[in-house]
């Protein structure tokens, strides 16, 4: 075994019990005794590329729909000063993402935070770690996709069988099964698709982010607008409390970039491609959003965006109008496409993560299952889509506001398993940190501080949410917001199952925590 390569990080789909120890070279090192795994295949190796890895993993943001989705709550929340408040979110998210490259290049495993977690951390925290990634598949998949078949009907002037509930849930649900089978398929069919749209996309955005801008100083603008400023960049201008509530809404515009470092074992150059795909997907997403919030903001002034709030991402349907006027179309599809590229993107983290979980005998062996010949997870692919679409179906019929409330809850898994991470990565290479300022700083500091921030965004969301007369919990159940109920209830049913399968199959508790054996 290489001397940079952790403790069981090959081979993957191994059915014997596999014991290893860290270098000699290394007295630090400790050994770890992994349980058995359960009998598997093995995902396609080398199936996708870098560039292919990076549009995957802004797809899987999908970067359109999130801006269409959280700028009206945004401007809301921090008027003007909305831009500052998502270059401050980039700040953990950059941190957690460095964290995300270097425990990948130490295991390149699929299951990212659930293996990273584990062999940190130990398998309950790892557990609950990986069954937050999959419950974020199972809340947003079917929002996404109803978002795609929405907007997609309104960008071809359909907008009477947009507004059809029942014409529309008959169309999302399709959507959810053609884009699972699609992942299905194989990743460089995936992979191809997602090339597609996300050039699609980003032309799109840029179209109208460069309209937006010539209109206002042009003077030609329908809107109240306002000549940018560089103070729009001060995240804390509006204040302490509506900081915490915008940063939240930014966690979520971030997220999905993962999902590049969920392919790491069909990526070449698995242990830095997946890592420095995930890296360059803030960075790329951070100039996106800041060009379109700034042109957004600009245009529409803050007083127009925050009434438009409750109407979530139909603002942008609204922009359209305002800003290219016949070409509306543009902007339409940029969110359809962007919400259809996600759909698919966002069934991988899931999937490949209960692949790691069942490979672990964390889950039953089926969840382990691999197409021999396509090199794909099916069985947790379309457990995932099963899941997503149930959840979709009874929420949708509850009303639309608990569907909006899913995506708030969805933000409270996505800063519990990103600060996890941070965390594991601290512990992970804990005997490295003092062996200069680089380890100090990327393994340790900037990954612990990045678990920080999340951390305390954690704790103050669920603070403001259990007052369900707070706007960001406005739906009351049992007396909290509904975000937090559906939260505690997902977070209670993982619980509930972890204790079952332990009951069951102890094997994967057997595990203990190591220690990477060589800074990456």
């Amino acid at each position: 075994m290489a001397a940079d390569t952790p403790p069981e990080t090959t081979p993957r789909a191994a059915t014997a019990t596999v014991t290893a120890t860290a270098a000699p070279a290394d007295p630090g090192a400790t050994t770890v005794t992994a349980a058995p795994t359960a009998p598997a295949g093995t995902l396609k190796p080398d199936a996708i590329g870098f560039l292919d890895a990076l549009a995957i993993g802004l797809n899987a943001t999908s970067p359109a729909y999130s801006l269409a989705a959280v700028i009206g709550p945004l401007v809301a929340l921090v008027g003007v000063h909305a831009p500052g408040v998502m270059l401050a979110s980039f700040v953990p998210m950059l941190l957690i993402a460095s964290a995300f490259h270097f425990l990948n290049r130490a295991d390149p495993d699929c299951g990212t935070t659930f293996s990273w977690v584990t062999r940190a951390l130990g398998p309950t925290t790892g557990w609950l770690g990986g069954w937050a990634i999959a419950m974020t598949g199972v809340l947003v998949v079917g929002s996404l996709a109803d978002v795609a078949v929405g907007f997609g009907l309104l960008a071809v002037g359909a907008d009477g069988l947009a507004e059809d509930p029942w014409v529309r849930e008959a169309l999302t649900v399709a959507l959810i099964l053609l884009m699972s089978w699609l992942c299905v398929r194989g990743t460089e069919v995936s992979a191809r698709v997602q090339n597609v749209l996300v050039l699609l996309q980003v032309v799109c955005l840029v179209v109208f982010a460069a309209v937006a801008v010539h209109r206002v100083y042009a003077g030609t603008g329908s809107l109240d607008a306002v000549r940018p400023s560089v103070d729009w960049l001060d995240p804390f201008g509006a204040g302490g409390s509506a900081l915490t509530g915008g940063l939240l809404l930014g966690v979520f515009a971030y997220w999905g970039w993962e999902s590049a470092v969920n392919l790491t074992e069909e990526t070449k150059d698995s242990a830095n491609a997946p890592g420095r795909a995930g890296i360059w997907s803030t960075v790329v997403l951070l100039v996106t959003y800041l060009a379109v919030a700034f042109a957004v903001v600009a245009y529409a002034g803050t007083a127009y965006l925050a009434g438009q709030a409750d109407a979530e991402e139909d603002v942008f349907a609204a922009l359209a109008r305002e800003v290219l006027g016949a070409w509306d179309w543009v902007l339409l599809l940029a969110v359809a496409t962007s919400a259809l590229a996600s759909t698919q993107t966002t069934i991988i983290p899931a999937s490949r993560t209960a692949l790691s979980m069942a490979r672990r005998r964390a889950l039953p062996a089926a969840f382990a299952r691999v197409d021999a010949r396509r090199g794909t997870p099916g069985t947790g692919t379309w457990w995932v889509a099963a899941a997503a679409t149930v959840w979709y179906v009874v929420i949708h019929r509850i009303s639309e506001n608990a569907l909006a409330d899913s995506l708030t809850a969805l933000s409270l898994l996505i800063a519990f398993y990103y600060a996890l991470t941070g965390i594991a990565c601290a512990v992970w290479y804990r005997r490295r940190l003092l062996r200069g300022p680089g380890p100090f700083l990327l393994l340790g500091a900037g990954p612990l501080l990045g678990s920080a921030l999340l951390l305390w965004l954690l704790v103050e969301s669920v603070a403001d949410m259990a007052d369900p007369g707070n706007a960001s919990s406005a739906t009351a159940w049992f007396g909290l917001g509904a975000p937090l109920v559906i939260a505690l209830f997902l977070t209670g049913a993982g619980v509930v199952l972890m204790l079952v399968r332990r009951a069951t199959s102890g094997a994967f508790w057997r595990e203990r925590p190591g220690v990477a054996p060589e800074v990456p």
